[in-house]
């Protein structure tokens, strides 16, 4: 019985903290597997620009790579929209029968939990949540257990690093010429560039961030 993680979102785009945090609770909560999920159209995001899934998608199987530890499915990709976590859980469980599955989130998460759609649904296709604490997210445990009973017992807390890294700062960034290529694997950096994305360039148009000058023979490799 193997013991797979979910982690669904946006990426736009993926940085590292994902990674980080994909790679923690792998280690922490046992895990064989994460499961990156690609919600290509957020019910929470309605009426905000996102980029197009299929660019996003790019970069997601950039940034996991060869990795054999993390494997991106195509469960909300392959589906029309509304794509919400509670139908998410039941798909992946008719793929994935047998096995323990651990949805993966944040702190802030966790607390506006009962505001989800069907979360009483999304929690019993859940057989653990693994959540990573973040400052000021101000998790009531008494008064979630009363909302969703049972909830506290499938939580399994994580310790990781905190990194004041964001996908909408990135693109800020971007969009401003600032330096952003560190907050990413270099394999994204470089798809966005190649992507001409999150900013006013166009594909093979120059770089023009510093981050890129300063850094134009750099080998991966190395």
């Amino acid at each position: 019985m193997a013991r797979l993680g979910v982690f669904g979102g946006t990426f736009d785009p993926p940085h590292v903290a994902h990674l980080i945090l994909a790679a923690e609770a792998r280690y922490q909560l046992g895990l064989d597997r994460v499961l990156w999920v690609l919600t290509p159209h957020p019910p929470h995001k309605e009426g905000q620009e996102i980029t197009p899934c299929d660019e996003r998608l790019a970069l997601l199987e950039a940034a996991i790579g060869d990795d054999s530890a993390f494997e991106l499915t195509r469960v909300d990709i392959d589906r029309p929209p509304p794509h919400y976590a509670f139908q998410t859980m039941r798909l992946l469980r008719g793929t994935y029968p047998g096995e323990v599955l651990v949805n993966l989130m944040g702190g802030d998460e966790l607390r506006d939990l009962p505001k989800w759609k069907q979360p009483a649904d999304f929690l019993a296709g859940c057989d653990e949540i693994g959540v990573m604490r973040r400052p000021g997210d101000m998790i009531q445990v008494e008064a979630l257990e009363r909302v969703l009973p049972g909830l506290m017992d499938k939580v399994r807390f994580l310790d990781a690093l905190l990194l004041a890294i964001s996908a909408s700062d990135i693109r800020r960034r971007a969009q401003a010429g600032e330096p952003f290529r560190y907050f990413l694997p270099e394999r994204v950096y470089r798809e966005i560039l190649r992507r001409g994305l999150y900013r006013s360039v166009q594909p093979g148009d120059e770089i023009v961030d510093r981050d890129s000058r300063q850094g134009q023979d750099f080998d991966a490799t190395a």
